[in-house]
């Protein structure tokens, strides 16, 4: 008989002057989650078909570098915008595969 034990830590992160940038980009980093959930909501409700990941990155890549309006998602590296835009792809699969609830906003 083989028993397994699994030990968990739980951290918490304080704010204070040392870690307000790593605040801000989580903060900037749910914004973009927001936005690309919006927007792959509002593309399967337009034309009834999922959007493809690949050009919501590069979407998401263009508002970065163009608009005034999204300038504050430059806070965030180009690696970690890939990396939400790749977690969202991956809570979609997992909701039409059963494993879990569909994506929510944050």
């Amino acid at each position: 008989m083989i028993i397994e034990l699994r030990k968990t830590y739980k951290f918490r992160l304080y704010e204070n002057d040392a870690n307000v940038h790593l605040h801000q980009q989580i903060d900037v980093a749910g914004l973009v989650w927001n936005h690309a959930l919006g927007l792959a909501r509002r593309y399967y409700r337009l034309y009834r078909k999922s959007i493809n990941f690949n050009h919501l990155q590069k979407h998401i890549a263009k508002l970065r570098k163009s608009s005034e309006r999204f300038c504050h998602y430059q806070v965030l590296g180009s690696q970690v915008v890939q990396d939400v835009i790749q977690r969202l792809e991956k809570a979609y699969q997992r909701f039409f595969a059963g494993k879990g609830g569909f994506p929510r906003f944050k």
